[in-house]
């Protein structure tokens, strides 16, 4: 397995809010998380710092090797339950915090199957076969909208209220986050990424990317597309990539 990140500021915020961690285990298990801060003066960087390392604690403590698919799902429940738990805790004891909070997304593979769970519009994605396909649904009023039929995917991209979401981690005292999982292929490599970089580039280019870059340089490529288009927000992005470490 293959790891590589890149988080940038971008060109108008003052802070990057953005955060990120990924791990390898001893064997060959990888994880990553990508937190996307909200708040302003009120705390996003710490409400997205505070979000990655819980969960970089738990689950490079506790993902062991004998570990099955149930008992991962509720480690990633348990430690996003955490999370939010810290989170929320800090902002009701500081004024100068309240409201502060993180989209979320995160991922283990291991064992052919990748396990997914998020909560906002931080999202993970699938490039297989040259395809790349959207794993995670945005907890956004969009979304929701496109969900009942009132607007079109086409329409969502561009609506004023696109960046509105519904579910973050740390703003209120419990959080339904989302767990998902699918198929890991040797040659399948995945993205998580914050907002920043799907709000400037589009999927097109961002698989384009992916097969035409070196895979250690793809990361790097796409928080370079996003600056290139506008770059008016913190950009993240993290790539996972099966592949055997033998030689």
């Amino acid at each position: 397995m293959k790891i590589v990140g890149r988080t940038d500021i971008g060109k108008r915020r003052s802070e990057n809010q953005d955060n990120y961690r990924a791990g390898r285990q001893a064997d060959d298990t990888v994880w990553a998380v990508v937190c996307d801060g909200m708040g302003g003066a009120r705390g996003g960087a710490v409400a997205s710092g505070i979000a990655v390392s819980v969960m970089e604690e738990e689950l490079s403590q506790k993902l062991v090797p004998e570990l099955g698919q149930d008992q991962i799902r509720r480690l990633l429940e348990q430690a996003v339950e955490h999370a939010n738990g810290e989170i929320f805790d800090l902002a009701c004891a500081d004024p100068t915090k309240r409201g502060m909070g993180t989209t979320l997304v995160a991922m283990v593979v291991k064992r052919g199957t990748a396990q997914i769970i998020h909560a906002g519009d931080s999202r993970a994605y699938l490039y297989r076969a040259g395809k790349l396909i959207r794993l995670t649904r945005d907890h956004s009023m969009v979304q929701e909208m496109v969900e009942k039929g009132s607007l079109t995917p086409q329409e969502a991209e561009v609506h004023p209220n696109k960046n509105l979401i519904t579910r973050a981690v740390g703003v209120n005292p419990k959080l339904r986050a989302e767990y998902s999982e699918c198929t890991a292929e040797q040659g399948d490599t995945f993205l998580l990424c914050s907002d920043g970089l799907t709000n400037f580039t589009t999927e097109e280019e961002l698989c384009e990317i992916l097969g035409q870059e070196d895979f250690f340089t793809s990361a790097d490529k796409m928080v370079q597309a996003a600056l290139e288009t506008g770059g008016q927000d913190n950009i993240t992005a993290v790539l996972l990539k099966m592949e055997s470490t033998e030689v």
